[in-house]
């Protein structure tokens, strides 16, 4: 069996050096392309799928050595695998942050987050803008932990400042929020963070970094669903954790110890995802603002919530701290449950699903799928009604999407 001598190895350490040294100062789009590729000596162009579960050394003392951390390298794939350092150094690279720690979807980084920086006893203050399932995560199962959790309202920085205690450790949120896109500001939330002496975990999914770069506007940790924008093409689950090199150690010790880890094949996939996300992110945020300007005029449609209309109450802040107003966006049709799932059903282009940040276009009714867990009082505070429907615009023909959406209006 052939081996990677020490030869090797100081090729591999120098080719990291000198990408490292050109990517200094460069773009997103070249950094979406090119950080953390690092070619071994048979010089692919392509990043390689490393498809393994662990990894042979020289030695019984170079394996030592290694499971020590002495000798800096792969141990076991459940924690340390070359193709998923690939996409957790471009992912860092992308956010602005030191370091980055791959999971094995959107949640686990969450979950990792929380259980490696969060003990009994802490309390967090999370928007009640939220996923469904983040919200059930806080409210029930860390509450099992006796790690608490106070809601507020997103947009209202008095009711953020007003939860806090002494106790509190983290605030949670994700902006724009799913799947009303109201829009949280951050330097501002940033403040009341930091006065507190807590962290900002920032759940940038919708507008990923091409959007949006959270760490610049005082977030200390963001958190992706690479299930979503990341892919871009609906084939893989997973998430990512970017931070300061500090907390993401602490992550990175759970994920080692509990194993909820993001498989080569699937990072594999991701770092190709990444390389086209400015261009499929222009490509959602342009024909999304155009089906809300449509959807305005529908004199069925009660109201649109999408922060590129002028009428949106987050609109100017969109501006300011993001470079487009995303591709997911929600409606209001006249009449309660039974007509948003007749505009649902009249539809024949966009599929019925409860994911996001596909190439192909996706329809779903809130109340009864992604945010079916709330009680009617949580899902009332955060204006889930039974006439509300999410879009998640995809890469097809805007005609075509219009023309489909117009096939829901029939039906009602």
């Amino acid at each position: 069996m052939a081996k990677i001598d020490l030869g090797a190895k100081a090729f591999l350490d120098q080719q990291r050096g000198i990408l490292n040294e050109a990517l200094q100062d460069a773009g997103l789009d070249t950094l979406a392309v090119r950080a953390g590729q690092l070619r071994s000596p048979e010089g692919e162009h392509g990043e390689a799928m490393f498809m393994t579960s662990s990894y042979v050394f020289d030695s019984a003392a170079a394996a030592a050595a290694r499971f020590s951390g002495d000798d800096p390298g792969n141990v076991y794939s459940r924690y340390t695998n070359p193709t998923v350092r690939y996409f957790q150094e471009r992912m860092a690279a992308l956010e602005g942050g030191e370091s980055a720690v791959a999971t094995s979807s959107g949640m686990a980084a969450i979950l990792s987050t929380c259980m490696a920086l969060l003990k009994a006893g802490d309390h967090v203050v999370c928007s009640r803008s939220v996923f469904g399932t983040t919200n059930a995560l806080f409210s029930k199962y860390l509450g099992k932990l006796g790690i608490h959790t106070t809601f507020v309202t997103l947009t209202d920085l008095d009711d953020w400042q007003a939860a806090l205690t002494p106790a509190t450790k983290m605030l949670f949120l994700e902006t724009p929020s799913n799947p009303l896109c109201e829009l949280a500001d951050l330097s501002a939330i940033s403040a009341i963070a930091k006065a507190q002496g807590a962290l900002l975990v920032v759940d940038n999914c919708f507008c990923t970094p091409a959007l949006q770069r959270p760490l610049s506007l005082g977030a200390d940790i963001v958190v992706h669903s690479a299930t979503k924008y990341l892919d871009g093409q609906g084939r893989c689950v997973g998430g990512v954790v970017v931070g300061r090199k500090e907390q993401m150690d602490e992550v990175l010790a759970f994920v080692r110890t509990a194993g909820p880890t993001m498989s080569a094949f699937n990072a594999w996939v991701f770092v190709k995802g990444l390389e086209t996300l400015r261009l499929r992110m222009d490509a959602h945020c342009a024909s999304a603002q155009a089906l809300a300007e449509w959807l305005c005029e529908q004199p069925q449609v009660e109201q649109v919530y999408y922060a590129g209309l002028p009428s949106h109450p987050g609109h100017a802040l969109a501006a300011r701290q993001q470079r487009g107003f995303g591709g997911v966006l929600s409606f209001k049709v006249k009449g309660g449950r039974e007509a948003a799932w007749a505009f649902i059903d009249g539809t024949r282009i966009f599929s019925i699903t409860a994911n996001l940040g596909d190439a192909k276009s996706t329809i779903v009714h809130p109340a009864t799928t992604t945010h079916g867990r709330l009680s009617e009082q949580d899902k009332a505070q955060a204006g889930i009604t039974e006439n509300l429907i999410r879009l998640s615009v995809g890469l097809e023909d805007v005609d075509d999407l219009k023309a489909d959406l117009q096939r829901g209006l029939h039906a009602l």
